[in-house]
């Protein structure tokens, strides 16, 4: 929510640069922790408007319904903002906030506080030639949990809009701290450099194929408009597709009727293509859209005009439900491939026979899947389930959870301490496979993995189905230790690999088991308390008469009382959920394909960059003359 106050403004801006009025948007956040936009559009009117009767600069920033997306006539033919709401709420949420605009040769000025009152009338700042709007605001304490902004989320989502038009200049300035830092964005290609940095550490097997085209769409006032779409992509060697997708700048993270046309327009051409050049027989199966994708990397940018063409679903508008934006982008990724293909005929090779490779160990999956699945090896099934899995007594989804548990003994102690109404324990033997870097026919072979599948009874990969699944929560549950991390690790691999949705539904997590029992002199009696920390074992020991403190090195060391007690109780216990950031799900794609997957080069230069190794030993080496 906090950071949705400079989304609102960063997007009313540019609106103005979609409009072809702007060219530049600059965001400061300041020493106090307030945040300035600045753009060089065309400033907001300030003159009495005629049914309000108070200045058009105070009608937008106090009442909802009132932006430029609402006049039919003057509003923007594009624009990412439905509502109209945006200036108005954001005012309503901040301790004060200023505006200026600079318009028809003059600058003026109006300040609000607690939350939109007026503080007084619009003031003029004197004569300009520059035209524009900045708009300087610091959010109320008591509206959010925390008014601090966080630079990194400020700069990936500035970042990607000025991915998203090419030439815009973005720059984002922080002056909190003791120095100023200040990046700039803009880039001349647009959505095809964005394509190249999420591939950046990967391994390609094409270029990067760019097009982009727009298609007329009838409206309701029977004026021309166009529906446009740009596509920028590139295969690479990874066994997942990346899609990321914008609609008026706006992320559709949960995909939409834009989506589904360039899928669809993808497989068509794809398709028509390897059975013209006899690369798929007249008896072979057309290739399934899942094994072409598998390795794409796209950026999909469609522009919609504003007003009755444009529909979202949701509030945050995550879903595009424009049912025409279907064959239009269909249309369009349909041609422009197609004469891509033909043009470029070693790059369709390389994709047309790299998805019948799918297509071939996908179906070698599916049978693999089949044979757990309807009972093929139904006694070895169940020798997995009978010996490893201790399921709980209800059947309530909406509150049961399933313990990963790392080793049998951790497993043992867990089984008999959990509460078995709604607990279920599966205790892994070992290192799970690494799914980033595994065939998936032999991934569902795996012992582990298939009965973890088995037991959450939700599919995998593009089968799974949240609502099959059969807990609430899924709880990692590891030694304090590396290996134990490693294992979390792995999991979350896999979990994000084949059970993605289920880590955006926030259904994951992790268990965190003291580090330490310290036992304590109380009124002559012995007490035990935890720690999770040094410092929190420090603690204890200055205020406790402490007699003994145990360093616990697996889960196994504790009875099943203790574990209870520390990491399973819902009410006493602490688990760190693990989630998909949704405006930097790419992001977290190439970090686990760059740190789990097969290339070393780049997992090297990401250790290199990122971790510091400060241990250094004093071990001198002195030579036959002396010298060390």
């Amino acid at each position: 929510g906090l950071h949705h106050l400079v989304w609102e403004i960063v997007d009313n801006a540019v609106d103005e640069v979609l409009a072809g009025y702007a060219t530049k948007i600059d965001v400061i956040i300041n020493n106090d922790n307030s945040v300035k936009v600045i753009d060089d559009g065309r400033g907001i009117p300030c003159g009495i408007h005629p049914v309000a009767k108070i200045p058009t600069l105070q009608l937008i920033f106090t009442q909802l319904h009132s932006g430029g997306k609402f006049n039919a006539d003057e509003g923007y033919a594009v624009s990412g903002g439905l509502h109209g709401v945006g200036s108005a709420v954001v005012n309503a949420m901040c301790a004060w906030l200023e505006v200026e605009s600079s318009r028809d040769g003059v600058t003026k000025k109006m300040r609000f506080e607690n939350g939109g009152e007026k503080v007084y009338p619009l003031e003029d700042l004197g004569k300009t030639r520059l035209t524009g709007t900045t708009v300087w605001f610091k959010p109320e304490p008591s509206c959010f949990s925390t008014t601090l902004f966080k630079y990194e989320t400020i700069k990936e989502r500035l970042k990607e809009t000025a991915y998203l038009i090419k030439g815009l200049k973005i720059t984002l300035t922080d002056k909190r701290g003791s120095s100023t830092k200040t990046e700039v964005f803009q880039f001349e290609e647009g959505i095809s450099e964005y394509v190249k940095e999420l591939t950046s550490k990967k391994a390609t097997i094409t270029e990067i194929i760019s097009f982009d085209d727009k298609v007329e769409v009838e409206r309701k006032d029977n004026k021309p408009k166009f529906i446009e779409a740009e596509v920028a992509m590139q295969f690479t060697t990874s066994d997942s597709e990346t899609l990321i997708s914008f609609v008026n700048n706006v992320k559709t993270i949960d995909g939409g009727t834009h989506e589904m046309g360039f899928r669809s327009g993808f497989t068509k051409a794809i398709n028509e293509y390897a059975r013209k050049n006899n690369m798929l027989k007249e008896k072979d199966n057309n290739l399934d859209g899942v094994d072409i994708r598998d390795g794409l990397v796209c950026v999909l940018n469609v522009r919609i005009p504003s007003g009755d063409i444009i529909q979202f679903e949701g509030q945050t508008k995550g879903k595009l439900g424009t049912p025409i934006a279907k064959p239009v982008c269909e249309q369009i990724v349909y041609e422009k491939l197609s004469y891509y293909l033909v043009e470029h005929q070693h790059v369709a090779e390389l994709v047309i026979k790299n998805a019948i490779r799918n297509q071939k160990a996908r179906e070698a999956a599916r049978k693999a899947r089949e044979e757990v699945r309807e009972g093929k090896k139904a006694k070895k099934q169940e020798v997995n389930l009978s010996g490893k899995l201790a399921p709980c007594q209800g059947h309530d989804k909406k509150i049961n959870e399933l313990f990963l548990v790392e080793g049998d003994s951790a497993g043992g102690s867990a089984k008999q301490g959990r509460d078995r109404r709604f607990q279920a324990i599966l205790p892994l033997r070992g290192k799970v496979l690494n799914t980033e870097k595994t065939r998936e026919d032999l991934i569902v072979k795996n012992e582990e993995i298939a009965t973890m599948i088995y037991t959450i009874g939700a599919d995998y990969g593009i089968n799974f189905d949240m609502k099959k699944c059969n807990y609430d929560k899924i709880i990692i549950m590891t030694d304090a230790d590396d290996d134990g991390a490693h294992i979390q690790v792995l999991l979350i691999t896999f979990f994000f690999t084949f059970m993605r949705e289920l880590v955006k539904a926030g259904k994951l997590y992790i268990a965190m088991p003291p580090l330490y029992k310290a036992t304590y002199k109380q009124a002559k009696k012995e007490e035990i308390a935890y720690a999770w920390s040094e410092a929190e074992l420090n603690d204890i020991s200055r205020t406790k008469n402490v007699t003994n403190i145990q360093r616990y090195k697996g889960l196994g060391e504790m009875n099943p009382e203790q574990l209870w007690e520390t990491t399973m109780n819902p009410k006493t216990r602490t688990l760190v959920r693990v989630v998909v950031d949704e405006d930097n799900e790419g992001e977290a794609e190439k970090r686990i394909n760059v740190l789990m997957g097969d290339d070393v080069t780049p997992r090297r230069e990401w250790i290199d960059t990122h971790v510091s190794f400060t241990l250094e030993d004093d071990y001198i080496i002195s030579n036959k003359d002396g010298d060390r």
